[in-house]
């Protein structure tokens, strides 16, 4: 039976807490690592219906996209209500890991599991984070000690691309040089200029490991001052980022992709709003779960022609659908919680895959949106009537 920590190794892998912002606060709140883990609930937030759920359901871990403690806190007491729950988990033998930020970027994160739920196809990151900072090592060395030089070179960590590694690109030329007086040249005689035949070696090195990179080129190298190149390579957007934008299989109108959303969200007593021309063409989207307002102006310089994504503000909304002439953009505005909640069923079942029947994993369908009730304006006037409200 996994351990506490065996299932915390793998959910940072997939939401690394690194890649959270500074503001979250994710991770395991709390919790024994050594603990065995038998079963895993997964909900949105950590309140007392969800807790009860899982100290109910005997599960060993909580897992939640929203922090429980978000803001810094001087203690726990029992008597608080945050507290009490922090408390009521420890009693029930309940640990809770927090995936917030870090799983909103991730690839797949919870904006994969938003689009997925539309179908979008070709998606890229609507606010794409920069892939690992990478260095361009060149180095020269004779021919006869390229491969092992480019041995020594991968197992120091560079040449590695994806899933790929000892990635290395070489060509062959002349290598010149004079050792001076006070040299001890491997090849040569100190005051001739001496040819040597040699290969350039060019990888790719993580930028933060130069320095045991050097080290190996050094050690591995068999002059006594190798010729390298360490350059600093340009940003490369990654894979990784905030919010998705791609292509809906078959083009629909405004009104029917809002239709459509309120059918695959899970369903809140808030529901689906638009803002925009009902008949406008809507194929390409953009979603962000959460709240997502920000990344408008994203979303549309990726020629997305509606965002959808939760808690829009009435001034942006107003600017955005009215004042832009063609850069219009159409806004569909769901429950926070029904944005975020379709990735518990995507880690739910990466779980499975990892862990097998060994960890019983469950997915909460309480609805922990706050919105209770919503009750339409009666006698909706249509759009640019004069009729009075």
């Amino acid at each position: 039976m996994p351990r506490l920590a065996d299932l915390t190794a793998v959910l940072d892998a997939w939401f690394d807490p690194r890649w959270a912002e500074s503001w979250d606060a994710v991770g395991l709140v709390c919790g024994d690592p050594d603990e065995p883990v038998e079963r895993v609930l997964l909900a949105v937030d950590a309140v007392p219906a969800t807790v009860a759920e899982a100290v109910g359901l005997g599960a060993q871990l909580l897992v939640t996209h929203h922090p429980l403690l978000l803001t810094g806190v001087h203690g726990v007491p029992a008597d608080d209500p945050k507290g009490g729950l922090v408390h009521r988990m420890i009693r029930g033998g309940v640990a809770h890991l927090v995936a917030h930020t870090n799983a909103d970027v991730a690839s797949p994160g919870v904006s994969d599991a938003l689009a997925a739920r539309f179908g979008l196809r070709d998606l890229q990151p609507l606010d794409p984070q920069p892939g690992p900072a990478l260095d361009k090592l060149v180095v020269f060395v004779p021919t006869a000690e390229r491969e092992p030089m480019i041995d020594a070179l991968a197992a120091a960590g560079a040449g590695r691309l994806g899933d790929y590694d000892r990635c290395a690109w070489s060509s062959e030329g002349d290598g010149t040089f004079r050792p001076l007086a006070g040299a001890h040249p491997t090849l040569g005689a100190v005051g001739e200029i001496e040819r040597v035949g040699e290969s350039r070696v060019e990888m790719i090195v993580p930028s933060d490991a130069r320095a045991s990179v050097v080290a190996a080129l050094r050690a591995a190298h068999s002059y006594e001052e190798p010729a390298f190149d360490l350059l600093p390579m340009a940003p490369i957007p990654g894979a990784r980022g905030t919010g998705r934008v791609g292509e809906l299989a078959a083009g629909s109108t405004l009104r029917e992709f809002t239709e459509r959303a309120a059918a695959v969200l899970p369903p809140t007593a808030w529901g689906v709003r638009a803002a925009g021309d009902p008949d406008r063409p809507v194929r390409r989207v953009a979603v962000c779960g959460g709240s997502g307002g920000g990344y408008a102006d994203l979303a549309r310089a990726a020629d997305a022609d509606v965002l959808l994504t939760a808690d829009l503000k009435h001034h942006p909304v107003v600017e955005g659908v009215t004042e832009r002439g063609p850069e219009a953009m159409a806004l569909v505005d769901a429950a926070h919680w029904a944005t975020e909640a379709p990735w518990l069923d995507d880690v739910a079942a990466a779980l499975r895959g990892r862990f097998g029947t060994t960890v019983d994993v469950r997915v909460s369908r309480l609805v922990t949106d706050p919105w209770t009730i919503h009750a339409a304006s009666p006698d909706l006037p249509e759009r640019g009537s004069t009729k009075s409200t």
